[in-house]
């Protein structure tokens, strides 16, 4: 089964919503409620490591958007 560019880059940007939820979700009760909803959760240089995973899925966010309306310019 093969599926086409523009399918994909769909089910791209709603895996990366779904990411972007779940870690701007941990993000916020880590820097704002200073409480790890699922217990210990680790740091980076200070920082806890879902704040690293919400700017991931924001890239890829980002530039599945782009793909996407790129696409739509070449119709």
């Amino acid at each position: 089964m093969c599926i086409n560019k523009q399918t994909a880059l769909t089910i791209i940007l709603l895996i990366s919503i779904a990411g972007l939820l779940f870690s701007g979700y941990l993000s916020y009760s880590e820097l704002f409620k200073q409480t790890c909803p699922f217990g210990g959760c680790g740091g980076l240089f200070g920082v806890p490591v879902c704040v690293y995973g919400f700017f991931m899925y924001l890239a890829v966010f980002i530039i599945s958007i782009c793909g996407l309306k790129s696409k739509e310019k070449r119709r």
